[in-house]
Order: C-alpha cells, then sequence, then structure tokens
C-alpha cells in the first residue's frame, strides 16, 4: 500500500480524492500497490465527505508521517504552496502539482531539490488541464530538436473570442456569460490579461529548450482591446482572432516568446478549436506539426492528469523520471522588439497616413474605417510607426 496525501480539497483536489477512491481496481493495477488516502489538507471542514476521518488542518500531520510518500498540491498560488511542496521534496517525498504558477516561478529550483533528494516532481496538469502535455514533451518526442511550440492555452479566452466570433457577442457581454458559467472567475485578469496563458507557454519553453523561463520575462498582451468590429473585419479577410502562446528559437538562438492575440488563418488547425478547448501545436524537426487538443481545466480533465503523475510516483519511488532543465535569465529571451510580425492595423477613415507608413498592405475599407494586413516587419519598427498614427486596433497576425 502506497499513502499519498492530498493537499487542497476544492474543485481539482476533490477530483483527485473522486478518482483515486472511485478507480481502485484500476490504479491497482496499474501500480501493483493499493494507492491509499491517508491525508487530506484544508482549512475548511468537511463532515459529509466519505473521507471526512482523513482531514487535517495541520500541514505537519502530513510531513511527519514517514508513510506518505505521494504528496499532491492542488491549492494553487505560491503561498503557502512554495514552501509546502519545496519541504516534502525535502522530506524525500515525490509531489504531483496542477499549479502552473508555482511551476512557472519556482519550477527550476523544486526539480532540483527533488532531484537532490531522489524524489518526483512532476506537474503534467499544469498545462492544459487534463490534456498530456509535459509527458510527451519529455518522453514522446525527445528525439526532436522542436522548432516551435504555439497554442491555445487558456479555454476562458477562447471561450469569449468563441461567442465573439459565433454569437455576435461583444467582449463584455461573452466575459459575464463565462463568468456566469463559471469559465471565469469574478476577478478574470488572469484569464483575459494573459497571465494564465503566459505562464503555461514558460513551463513548455522551460522543458522544450531546457532553461527556466520566467513569467516576468515574456511580453505579454490581454484581450481586452479586441473589439467585435475587429473579430468581424477579420473574419471578413479570412482569419479568427485568437489568444496565443508561443516560442522558437530566433537567428541568434535566443527565445523569440510572446502571449498575445493573432489572426490566425482560418485554414490554421488551432483556428478550429473552438469553446473552452485548448490546442498546442509542437513542431519538431523529425515529427514535423503535433497538436494536442482536449479540454484545458475542469474537475475530472485535471484531476485524471494529477491521478497519472501520482501513478508514475508510485511506480518509481526507487528512481528519478529524467524531467529537468537548468537556470534561465533574462539574457536568453530575446527582445520582442525584435520580433518579425505581419499586422492587423485599423484606423478611421481612408487610412491614407497608415498606407504611407505600411505600404503594399493589403486594404480593405468599411463604414468609414480601414484595415490594412501589413507585410512583415520587426516589431520595434511597428510600434514608431504607429506611434505616428491614430490607430483604432493593432493586432499581430500569426504565422503558424
Amino acid at each position: 500500500m502506497i499513502s499519498v496525501a492530498i493537499m487542497g480539497h476544492g474543485t481539482v483536489g476533490s477530483g483527485v480524492a473522486e478518482i483515486l477512491t472511485t478507480h481502485k481496481h484500476k490504479l491497482f493495477s496499474a501500480v501493483g500497490e493499493e494507492l491509499y488516502i491517508k491525508h487530506i489538507l484544508d482549512l475548511r471542514d468537511f463532515p459529509d465527505s466519505p473521507l471526512a476521518d482523513r482531514f487535517t488542518k495541520n500541514f505537519e500531520d502530513i510531513i511527519n508521517d514517514i508513510e506518505v510518500r505521494v504528496v499532491v498540491e492542488v491549492m494553487g498560488g505560491t503561498n503557502p504552496a512554495y514552501d509546502f511542496v519545496k519541504r516534502c521534496l525535502m522530506a524525500g517525498k515525490s509531489v504531483v502539482t496542477s499549479n502552473k504558477e508555482l511551476v512557472a516561478k519556482h519550477g527550476r529550483e523544486l526539480l532540483e531539490v527533488a532531484k537532490e533528494n531522489n524524489a518526483n516532481f512532476l506537474f503534467e496538469a499544469s498545462v492544459g488541464g487534463g490534456i498530456p502535455i509535459i509527458r510527451p514533451l519529455s518522453q514522446c518526442l525527445v528525439a526532436n530538436e522542436v522548432d516551435e511550440i504555439a497554442g491555445i492555452l487558456n479555454g476562458t479566452t477562447n471561450f469569449i473570442f468563441g461567442k465573439m466570433i459565433n454569437d455576435n457577442m461583444d467582449f463584455a457581454d461573452a466575459l459575464k456569460l463565462a463568468q456566469d458559467l463559471g469559465y471565469a472567475e469574478r476577478n478574470p485578469e488572469a484569464d483575459i490579461e494573459g497571465h494564465d496563458a503566459c505562464r503555461k507557454i514558460c513551463i513548455l519553453a522551460s522543458l522544450a529548450f531546457g532553461k527556466h523561463v520566467y513569467p516576468e520575462s515574456v511580453y505579454t498582451e490581454g484581450i481586452t482591446k479586441v473589439s467585435l468590429e475587429d473579430v468581424k473585419f477579420a473574419s471578413k479577410l479570412g482569419y479568427v482572432i485568437k489568444l496565443i502562446g508561443d516560442v522558437k528559437r530566433d537567428k541568434e538562438g535566443k527565445l523569440d516568446i510572446k502571449v498575445c492575440p493573432m489572426l490566425l488563418s482560418k485554414d490554421c488547425i488551432l483556428a478550429g478549436i473552438n469553446d473552452v478547448f485548448n490546442g498546442i501545436m509542437v513542431k519538431g524537426d523529425c515529427t514535423g506539426d503535433v497538436v494536442f487538443y482536449g479540454k484545458g481545466a475542469g474537475k475530472l480533465p485535471t484531476a485524471s492528469a494529477v491521478v497519472a503523475d501520482v501513478v508514475d510516483c508510485a511506480k518509481h519511488l526507487k528512481a528519478r523520471k529524467r524531467i529537468f532543465w537548468t537556470e534561465g535569465n533574462s539574457k536568453d529571451i530575446a527582445s520582442y522588439k525584435d520580433s518579425v510580425t505581419a499586422m492587423y492595423i485599423k484606423v478611421a477613415g481612408n487610412g491614407e497616413e497608415a498606407l504611407k507608413a505600411f505600404p503594399n498592405s493589403k486594404v480593405m475599407t468599411e463604414d468609414n474605417k480601414t484595415v490594412l494586413i501589413t507585410k512583415e516587419y520587426r516589431f520595434g519598427e511597428i510600434e514608431e510607426k504607429l506611434n505616428s498614427l491614430q490607430v483604432l486596433s493593432a493586432i499581430r497576425i500569426g504565422n503558424l
């Protein structure tokens, strides 16, 4: 029997407990031993839970229990999650987490602590919820040099764009509907300002390219400035708008990494991903394009990925998984100004001045508005040109 502790009994934590309880026989077959929930840490009381006798409000009950070999962290945030996870790893207990903020900020350090103490630190559910992506990147695609990773990494913003595209909703109404349906938090900043997607692309970049990428080093732009009119113009021009996290190496070997709205050609495979679904495209030198698709959040999809990591830890109690990356810094990241892109630019009137600034652009004029689809420029040059114009909208065009 392998004892497991769960830290946090919210949406994902309760899902983990449910799967470990209801799928006992299948998990026993996978591991060869029973996975037994010994402790559940939460500040709240759950007297009606069938596991009510396992709850504790004291983390020391977990850290001091030598029978607990695997700890699940699903509390979210970094305080106290960072301290609790680090102490568990230092005690030789393997840790599984779905906490993207924790991994994006402290992944390199926690992987090092795990290595020093012959434990595992696994985080499949931190990117894409129930979509398997961490394990395929670290194992199935290991023979490839990764050229680029790009994806729809946030289901909430994808749902909002879907409502704008398909139901003619403006941004505010689509956001309110997402909140009413439970897809967006009361404070939706992490989603709509791109922070959630930024953390996820940082984790993928760190894993794929071998050096830790910190969120503060990544150019991040949200979706709040994208209007229903932009969505309609984009559609007429053969595009859809999505919030995309993207990372690739530039010619100098630095990482060109960004999170921002992009116009995608309707022929792009990511363009057809709607509702709260995520899609992640990995471009390898041997495989070409590989796409991972599915629900990026939700109780049981995310819990399923967490439990898969628990099983992996249970199988590797005496051997470490080879997931690791080294320290990184801002010198590894290319300036967003050096990124090369074409642009969608919307201005009032006939666009005469905009056309002088961006010659040889494709042009569409409607309702006294002019939209330009420019050729590719260095983004720093684009910014300089835009500063001299009265621009209503400016959105990158993704070349995916």
